[in-house]
């Protein structure tokens, strides 16, 4: 699968705002500066789709985009911001919560995480709520050019270790690139084989 067109439609404070829930949708979340908006211009094969910043936050609502008239691209507010007010991460977190709580036609979030680094206390517990609230969901290991091949081998092992002191089963795992585009295949295919199984509710 190839995409084709990607149209920013609405950005988001409350699940009620966002666009009506009659197409796929497909949500991508992480810690500050793990890459997100380049990954997801990367996969529309544009450079300005999702506004990339270093300024960790940058991302404060929800923002939809339209893929191919078929589908939705969801950039979400990401966690773990330890400069943020407490109000403000709380905020953050609560507005979360409610999307994947509400956004009944999520077929999956992509749960973003630094290859360069090793797991976060943040990034594993929410992914313990997903699981516990039955919310399927993907792992992304970004920027893996910015990491030797033995380095990066070595992270992941440790990485799938400790998941799997709580997990029997992995959820799918991808390996990703802004720069060298790793990863926009495999990833644009996944969600492809997923769109198949759609079927709208009446």
């Amino acid at each position: 699968m190839k995409l084709k067109e990607a149209t920013f439609i609405t950005s988001s404070t409350r699940p009620d705002q966002c666009p009506a829930p009659d197409k796929p949708e497909y949500a991508f979340i992480g810690r500050s500066n793990v890459g997100k908006s380049s990954l997801l211009n990367m996969l529309c094969n544009k450079k300005n789709l999702a506004k990339i910043s270093g300024i960790p936050g940058k991302t404060r609502t929800i923002n939809h985009f339209l893929i191919d008239e078929t589908w939705y691209m969801v950039d979400l507010p990401g966690y773990g911001y330890a400069k943020l007010p407490q109000t403000e991460r709380k905020k953050f977190a609560e507005m979360i919560e409610a999307y994947l709580n509400e956004r009944h036609n999520l077929l999956n979030l992509f749960v973003l995480v630094d290859s360069r680094h090793a797991p976060y206390d943040s990034d594993l517990s929410f992914m313990q709520k997903l699981g516990s609230k039955g919310i399927p969901f993907s792992i992304v290991f970004t920027k893996t050019d910015k990491v030797k091949p033995g380095r990066l081998e070595q992270n992941l092992k440790n990485y799938q270790n400790r998941l799997y002191e709580d997990w029997v089963e992995l959820p799918p795992i991808f390996l990703s690139s802004a720069e060298t585009r790793k990863g926009q295949k495999e990833l644009i295919n996944y969600i492809g084989s997923i769109n198949q199984t759609w079927a709208p509710e009446k």
